[in-house]
């Protein structure tokens, strides 16, 4: 008995070439779209990448774009806090970003160890209680350093003594300071602190499924090297998140036409910056005999040429030709001409 595979002996269909390219493009389009199902029963297509994925298990109310931004914004932040240290305590204080994630309050609470020296603090007028996470080795090697000593073999094996702690204060002001210092541009801020613990299972600041912003950072002082962390609750930065979004979309607006029409933009942060601007001219050449005579009163003879050759330059950069004259009984040089670059 013999079984025969073609369709037209079993009498099936054959598929044209237009109806396999239409299948083909219709299982594609079922690839690249995702059905969502509404409130009410309701079904909608929407394409894939659309649709962004939601862990509720590992809540991140952070789009990538809003996570990026602040990643940037801190990561500013450590190198002026790493610098502020380093001379605050005159001795090389290295930090570096670990981490940056959200997750939630009860899971964090459960990862900080124990014991540890908690710091509660809130950054007025934001609402919410924010917590910053110092290793007790850590803290008492800069208190060490901080007395005088050369903050290298401590032993963190203790919890910190009163004195220890509000020394240790002045430190962790410091750091909350310049926290709040990256944010000036979108809102003044000034923090407070509110106590200290140290065991995680007292902490009752927060819900336990209230989203937290936790910025982990590896601290170097000595040979001691330990992690430290900041959490705020989403709830505290979720202003600043908004102000954030509606700075960067105007900049980003404005690069993009400056691109385009091929002409740099302008920046304001270089307004106030100052730049040494001098005048001179060539052409007076005197012996180092004569230069090593020279004597207040003494009158040195230039030609009338020279007053039409002074050199203006930039930072010690040559930029125009001008004319030496007067204006409102002060010297001035009047522009003629650019020094081609």
């Amino acid at each position: 008995m013999t079984v025969s595979n073609d369709p037209l002996a079993s009498g099936g269909d054959v598929l044209s070439q237009n109806e396999v390219e239409r299948l083909l493009s219709q299982v594609q389009e079922l690839e690249t779209t995702t059905t969502v199902f509404s409130h009410v029963g309701g079904r909608t297509q929407h394409k894939a990448e659309d649709i962004q994925p939601f862990d509720f298990r590992q809540p991140a109310f952070l789009a990538p774009s809003e996570m990026r931004k602040i990643r940037l914004r801190y990561e500013d932040f450590i190198r002026a806090l790493a610098a502020n240290l380093s001379i605050y305590l005159r001795v090389e204080f290295g930090l570096r970003m670990s981490k940056l994630q959200t997750i939630s309050y009860q899971k964090l609470a459960e990862s900080l160890p124990n014991p540890t020296h908690l710091t509660l603090f809130k950054a007025e007028p934001l609402k919410g209680i924010c917590l910053l996470d110092l290793p007790p080795k850590l803290g008492l090697t800069i208190v060490d350093r901080l007395l005088g000593g050369p903050g290298h073999s401590v032993n963190g094996d203790r919890d910190l003594s009163d004195i220890e702690s509000a020394l240790l204060d002045e430190v962790i002001m410091l750091i909350l300071n310049d926290w709040c210092n990256q944010w000036q541009k979108l809102q003044e801020l000034r923090p407070a602190m509110l106590g200290h613990e140290t065991t995680p299972r007292f902490l009752h600041t927060s819900a336990h499924d209230t989203v937290m912003l936790v910025l982990s950072m590896e601290a170097t002082l000595g040979d001691c090297i330990e992690q430290v962390q900041m959490a705020f609750p989403y709830f505290t930065i979720e202003p600043l998140v908004r102000q954030l979004a509606s700075l960067t979309a105007p900049e980003k607006e404005a690069g993009t036409g400056a691109r385009a029409s091929g002409k740099p933009r302008w920046s304001s942060d270089f307004n106030d910056i100052p730049v040494g601007v001098n005048a001179e001219w060539q052409g007076l050449e005197l012996t180092v005999r004569a230069l090593s005579m020279l004597k207040p009163g003494d009158v040195l003879m230039l030609e009338p040429e020279c007053f039409d050759q002074v050199r203006v330059s930039y930072a010690r950069t040559p930029k125009f030709h001008g004319r030496l004259g007067t204006r409102s009984q002060k010297w001035a040089v009047e522009l003629t001409a650019a020094i081609p670059s």
